[in-house]
């Protein structure tokens, strides 16, 4: 996240509980239980959450808080009786493409809406990867489907045209026995200007204080050694890893793997300086978040920034500068496939994994 302005950012860190939402005066249902998913109610109106019943969710559009953005909760980080457990958003995900004319890179989450001139981007769901109109109320329920012999849930993400010209689409996917994780197939429409760059990041990394990148070859590099001295309120410069330094499978596939450097205990016994919005204080379980690219251009790299201080309110974020931005950068392709997880496992098991991918 880059440029919001502060009230939203306050929006933002108050990650609430599973609190009523509200569109006016019509209350949102939660996502509703369909067997190893969550999705959609079909008969009420209904907050826009799709993913795993026991695993990763994804959200768009929770009304009061920033737009342009996908969030993502875990709730298997956290424990039973946690009260935040299931709605404290561990990341999000916003759509950056680059024109190629002018080069000009959107930001989905600062650019205004042509709907409402608010800042933010209306995201809009689908059952078809066709353009609908936008409903606040009814969002699509998602697709479910057997798949190389395997339920997948699948629902199509658009976003308003970019100030750059850009008209762009994610199909969004969940797949049984990754329940940790889901894919992100990303478009341009026929609408679009031609694209430099179609770039998905994932833009709160301080949320839980990553720290360590996890490159080829057993390569890690930490941020407090990659900007020592840094203690300014902005964004750092950007860390690049290319693609022949990422880790590779053997079927080609690039991963780059991010982990904070703190324990559950650390966490619990963090000291956060006065006036820390509630939703940056993290008190879930340690995870590996990772992106993956089965079919990476040669071009790909993996690109991080970090800050000191958590964004918009300038608060110090305990134990030094953290990674916030993690995504991955190559020039656009339709149809590229990227998957995004947030794993529960060691760095250490989810490489073994890796290495065992054939």
């Amino acid at each position: 996240m880059r440029k919001l302005i502060l009230v939203l950012c306050c929006i933002l860190c108050s990650t609430a509980l599973f609190a009523q939402f509200k569109i006016g005066d019509t209350v949102l249902e939660p996502p509703v239980q369909d067997g190893i998913w969550v999705r959609p109610s079909a008969d009420a109106p209904s907050q826009a959450i799709w993913g795993f019943a026991d695993g990763i969710r994804v959200g768009i559009n929770p009304p009061g808080r920033p737009r342009g953005l996908m969030y993502i909760l875990c709730p298997y980080l956290m424990d039973e009786g946690n009260p935040r457990r299931k709605f404290d958003i561990i990341n999000y995900i916003a759509m950056e493409p680059i024109d190629a004319p002018t080069h000009r890179r959107g930001y989905s989450e600062l650019e205004h809406s042509a709907l409402d001139d608010m800042q933010g981007k209306r995201f809009i769901s689908s059952d078809t990867p066709q353009k609908p109109g936008f409903d606040k109320l009814h969002p699509a329920r998602g697709t479910v489907a057997v798949e190389d012999g395997k339920q997948t849930l699948t629902v199509w993400i658009f976003c308003e045209k970019f100030d750059n010209g850009a008209d762009v689409y994610v199909r969004l996917r969940f797949i049984e026995g990754e329940p940790y994780r889901f894919e992100l197939q990303s478009f341009a429409s026929l609408e679009s200007v031609p694209l430099e760059k179609f770039i998905l990041t994932a833009t709160m990394g301080n949320k839980m204080r990553l720290r360590r990148l996890y490159a080829g070859g057993g390569v890690t590099k930490l941020s407090t050694d990659l900007w020592p001295d840094y203690k300014d309120k902005w964004f750092t410069d950007y860390e690049r890893t290319p693609l022949d330094k990422m880790i590779r499978d053997r079927k080609g596939g690039a991963w780059v793997l991010a982990e904070p450097t703190e324990t559950e205990a650390d966490y619990a016994a963090a000291q956060f300086e006065e006036g820390t919005s509630p939703g940056w204080k993290y008190n879930g379980r340690p995870a590996t978040q990772y992106w993956y690219s089965p079919s990476p251009d040669p071009a790909m790299e993996a690109v991080v920034n970090s800050r000191y201080t958590y964004w918009a309110i300038f608060k110090k974020i305990p134990g030094g500068v953290a990674f916030e931005n993690f995504e991955l950068v190559e020039p656009f392709r339709q149809g590229a496939v990227y998957y995004f997880g947030i794993d529960p496992a060691k760095p250490s098991k989810v490489i073994k994994r890796i290495n065992r991918i054939r």
